[in-house]
């Protein structure tokens, strides 16, 4: 689970419910129904105007990566390219054939060795991977999209439930026990709209695409790696030629690659 994720979302619901509270107003003051079914509901049926259906539904399955993104370890991803580069200086590349029936899972890494095992020309290995890779980045970048947009959608139609709450507020100018009501689901609509795009929405995009970059750098590195593999380089330096892919944080000395 993404503790960031967890600490972001209670800080930022936290601080403007510690405000209210520290202002001396009511929790019960922010909390108005009438004002979350305008936003929620606009907001959503604003961005499924926006886009397909199938869009959608990706969206909503991968909204768990906010929580969970299941982080490859990239560091294992070089360690395996360098011992499948062993593999082929001993054996030859056909040695990694096997290799395709274990990445079953990952239809990426598995195209991506079929061609080298197969003898595609470096070339065209390459011109087929970056290909695939970059129809990977678009389809996973949908559910991001889906989210910025919801993000933009959910002040506006704050906007809209306050000038709703406001002509309440007009029509019941003669009934003062109403007046209450209607000013507190207009300002409160404009703070749910303001919430769920800043703490929710915007942020969940970021997030998303911050998993599609680094989902993107792990295919990045097999492409590389094994295009390494095809022209025969020494296992070491492929390791450390991977390495300048990764964060400096990331890195390990040359020493703890043995």
């Amino acid at each position: 689970m993404d503790l960031a994720t967890i600490i972001g979302l209670v800080l930022g619901f936290g601080a403007v419910i510690g405000g209210q509270v520290l202002e001396g107003g009511h929790i019960s003051a922010i909390v108005q129904p009438t004002a979350a079914i305008i936003v929620l509901g606009g907001t959503i049926g604003a961005t499924c105007v926006s886009f397909p259906l199938k869009e959608l539904i990706k969206a909503v399955k991968d909204a768990k990566r906010i929580l969970f993104p299941g982080d490859q370890d990239m560091e294992q991803v070089i360690k395996d390219l360098a011992s499948y580069s062993e593999m082929a200086r001993r054996n030859g590349l056909l040695a990694l054939q096997p290799l395709i029936n274990e990445s079953t899972g990952d239809a990426f890494k598995t195209k991506a060795l079929q061609l080298v095992v197969d003898g595609t020309d470096p070339q065209q290995f390459k011109d087929f991977m970056e290909i695939e890779l970059a129809s990977f980045e678009n389809h996973e970048k949908a559910a991001a999209e889906v989210f910025e947009a919801a993000g933009g959608f959910a002040p506006t139609i704050g906007i809209i439930g306050a000038v709703l709450g406001l002509i309440h507020v007009m029509e019941n100018l003669s009934d003062p026990s109403k007046l209450g009501s209607g000013i507190a689901v207009a300002f409160v609509a404009t703070i749910y709209g303001l919430l769920t795009a800043n703490i929710v929405c915007l942020p969940a995009a970021t997030k998303l695409k911050k998993n599609v970059k680094r989902q993107v750098l792990v295919k990045t590195l097999i492409i590389e790696g094994l295009l390494d593999i095809q022209s025969g380089m020494n296992p070491r330096l492929i390791i450390m030629k991977l390495q300048g892919f990764l964060a400096a944080e990331n890195k390990k000395s040359d020493g703890d690659e043995g």
